[in-house]
C-alpha cells in the first residue's frame, strides 16, 4: 500500500537518528482505524525510547520529517507525533510528558526556525492515543504495543477523550465535521466503554440521539468520507448540539467508575 511506503521512510528515519534508544514506532488514529481520509486526516505516530536525545536531534528529525511529507506522503495535514520516555509510559503519568513533537501546527516553525523545538511540556491527549494504540494500533517498529504498555485506569482516559472536547461550544462552528464526530466518540466511550474512531462514533451516535440532530451527524459523516461533499449548516444549530452533547457527556461522567479500559 502507497501510504505504507511512505511510512517506512519515516520508520527508517526514526531507527537511523534514534538507533541506541528507540524501543517502539506505532501508528495509531483514523490510519490504524480503517477510517484515513488524506484530504483531512493526519498520521498519527508514537515513538518509545528508553532516554532523552539531544534537542538537536529532535530538530534535525523534524527538518527531515518536512522532506519525506512534502516528498513523499504528500496530504493535507501530513503527521502528528510524539516521542515519549519509556518511564513515563511504563509507570503512567497522567497528564503524560513528552520530549518531542511534530504536526502540521508546528511545521512552519520547524521549517523557517533553525533553533525551534517543542518539547518537554505534558500532554493530556496522550493517555488517549496510549489506549487506541493498545487496542487497535499497528506496530510500524518494535514490539506489539499491549506487549509494552500496562492497561491505565478507565478515569485517565475519559479525562483525555473529555479534555479534547472540552472547547467544543466555542470552536465547533470553526471546525464542525471534528467535533461533531469526536464529541459522538467520547459519549459512545462513556457509554460502552468502545474505543472507536470518529467515523465509528458518529454512526453510533445515529442510533441514540435525538432526531434533530441525525441529520447534522450524517452530513458531517458524509463530509467526513468524501471531502468533496461541501458542509452547510447553521451555527446556532451547531451550538445548540454541543451544548447537549456537553451536558449528557458531563452526566455521563459522573457515573462512570473507576476501571481499566
Amino acid at each position: 500500500m502507497e501510504k505504507q511506503i511512505n511510512l517506512d521512510s519515516v520508520v527508517e528515519l526514526f531507527k537511523k537518528e534514534l538507533s541506541d534508544v528507540l524501543i517502539g514506532i506505532y501508528l495509531h488514529g483514523s490510519m490504524a482505524m480503517k477510517c484515513f481520509n488524506p484530504s483531512h486526516s493526519d498520521i498519527d505516530l508514537l515513538i518509545i525510547t528508553r532516554d532523552k536525545s539531544p534537542i538537536e536531534t529532535y530538530q534535525r528529525i523534524a527538518k527531515q520529517l518536512i522532506v519525506i511529507e512534502e516528498e513523499e506522503i504528500k496530504i493535507a495535514k501530513g503527521l502528528e507525533l510524539s516521542i515519549i520516555l519509556e518511564r513515563n509510559f511504563k509507570d503512567f503519568v497522567y497528564p503524560t510528558p513528552f520530549e518531542f513533537h511534530y504536526s502540521a501546527f508546528h511545521k512552519e516553525r520547524y521549517k523557517n526556525e533553525e533553533f525551534y523545538f517543542c518539547g518537554g511540556y505534558d500532554d493530556p491527549d496522550l493517555a488517549a492515543h496510549f489506549v487506541v494504540a493498545y487496542n487497535r494500533g499497528i506496530t510500524l517498529y518494535g514490539r506489539p504495543f499491549n506487549e509494552i504498555f500496562n492497561l491505565i485506569d478507565k478515569k485517565y482516559y475519559v479525562n483525555s477523550i473529555t479534555s479534547d472536547v472540552k472547547n467544543a461550544q466555542e470552536e465547533i462552528v470553526d471546525n464542525p465535521i471534528y467535533y461533531v464526530l469526536n464529541l459522538c466518540r467520547a459519549l459512545q466511550y462513556l457509554h460502552e466503554s468502545t474505543i472507536s474512531s470518529k467515523k465509528e462514533g458518529g454512526e453510533w451516535a445515529l442510533g441514540i440521539l435525538p432526531k434533530k440532530y441525525v441529520d447534522l451527524v450524517d452530513k458531517c459523516l458524509a463530509s467526513y468520507n468524501n471531502a468533496s461533499i461541501s458542509l452547510e449548516l447553521n451555527n446556532q444549530f451547531l451550538l445548540d448540539f454541543a451544548e447537549y452533547m456537553i451536558n449528557n457527556i458531563d452526566n455521563s461522567k459522573l457515573n462512570s467508575r473507576n476501571e481499566d479500559v
